[in-house]
């Protein structure tokens, strides 16, 4: 009997593993998220929040870093980056990696500090994966999403308009860059200004999406937030 049993328990462990396999469409993407600097409680949001909703039904396999120093050793072994830091990037080795690994095809996920205009030194970043950046935002309140487009894989299964708590970013264009497909937009209610909030960067080898939304937990909580982060790693891993 101890056998069968054994037998019965090894199977299910088979049929379970199998099963997580299906569910991640056959292999877990191999996520980098690097967190880390100013104004914002990475360890909470992107390591605690963010890490748990990638990995909720393990599509995911998610590394979490906030020395960017270690972002050499990582990047050969992951599918995608997911750049949420505003803290310096100085390695010059380290910037060409990242360059690389853009220009490879494979897939990057930029998460609000991440939009920011913070490396004046090197500006190929903002101009070449950013298209663009942020140089200020409304102050922390309350502001609408609505979506441009409803159809893109990045926004499938969210709300067309919803409210949130958050920083209100003004991110604007830069000409020389490859160009953006707006997803969303956010403004104030009643403001016909709008920026967007939610957008692909035209880059013409990579995947690579922008959230500009998650200060804090009016953000990372909701379910809308966490099916657009989802939706994001999915589609520039090209799962």
């Amino acid at each position: 009997m101890s056998r069968v049993y054994s037998g019965i328990v090894m199977l299910s462990l088979v049929l379970l593993s199998l099963g997580v396999a299906a569910a991640s469409g056959g292999k877990a993407i191999r996520v980098l998220m690097v967190g880390g600097g100013s104004s914002h409680d990475f360890d909470r949001w992107y390591k605690g929040a963010d890490v748990k909703t990638l990995e909720s039904d393990h599509f995911a396999q998610v590394t979490y870093i906030d020395d960017v120093k270690e972002i050499l050793k990582h990047l050969p072994t992951v599918d995608v980056l997911f750049l949420s830091n505003n803290q310096p990037i100085e390695d010059a080795a380290t910037r060409k990696a990242i360059l690389d690994f853009v220009a490879a095809g494979k897939g990057v996920v930029l998460a609000h500090a991440a939009l920011w205009y913070n490396w004046k030194d090197w500006p190929v970043y903002n101009q070449k994966i950013v298209s663009g950046g942020t140089n200020n935002h409304d102050s922390y309140g309350n502001f609408e999403v609505v979506l441009s487009k409803t159809k893109h894989p990045v926004t499938k299964g969210v709300d067309k308009k919803f409210e949130l708590k958050d920083e209100l970013y003004h991110y604007k264009l830069d000409a020389t860059g490859p160009g953006i497909e707006v997803l969303a937009v956010a403004k104030n209610a009643g403001s016909e200004t709008s920026y967007p909030s939610i957008f692909v960067v035209k880059n013409p080898k990579a995947r690579i999406v922008a959230i500009a939304l998650g200060h804090d937990a009016a953000s990372h909580d909701i379910l809308n937030y966490q099916k657009l982060l989802i939706n994001a790693v999915k589609w520039v891993a090209h799962h």
